[in-house]
């Protein structure tokens, strides 16, 4: 299993293993990307070990650089963003536990990020997106500012618009 997984412009997956128990990918990101949404994985923890350059990691508003050789953990719950904050390309081992639908969700965000590009977008729309990750709930909440629940019910309601409006 080797087919790539685009998460934007500048950043790609490849799935290493799948299982229930494990999602195991080789993550690339490019130098250039902005800071991706806050988010956090309600059951999962995630593990990754940069092999090349620096990732830099904001955990509750606190922000990190790991370099080459380091590992860390994101614990389940964990509001949490990710990007390369430096000039070279990063990649990462990175691991989901328990998989759950991680894969499928990847795979969802890479239909979407083609659809946009096709189309001459640089992103998702947001209907689309949040239909998405309505959909990914057990997976995936975005946080936005306020109070925590509110990006789970902001997402919600534009996922449930979302559907009337592709019937």
């Amino acid at each position: 299993m080797t087919d790539e997984i685009r998460l934007s412009d500048h950043g790609h997956l490849e799935i290493t293993s799948s299982d229930a128990d494990c999602l195991a990918v080789l993550a690339t990101y490019e130098p250039g990307e902005g800071k991706p949404p806050a988010h956090f994985h309600p059951q999962q923890e995630e593990r990754f070990e940069v092999l090349t350059g620096m990732l830099r990691v904001e955990t509750d508003g606190t922000t990190t650089d790991h370099a080459a050789g380091e590992s860390f953990t994101i614990p389940a719950g964990t509001v949490h963003r990710m990007w390369n904050g430096g000039t070279v390309t990063t990649t990462a081992r990175w691991e989901t536990r328990p998989a759950l639908r991680s894969e499928e969700w990847f795979r969802g965000l890479d239909r979407l990020a083609r659809d946009a590009s096709a189309l001459g977008k640089a992103r998702p729309d947001a209907l689309g997106f949040a239909a998405h990750a309505a959909r990914h709930r057990d997976e995936f909440r975005l946080v936005v500012p306020g109070p925590r629940p509110l990006g789970d019910v902001v997402v919600r309601a534009l996922g449930a618009v979302a559907g009337l409006i592709r019937r």
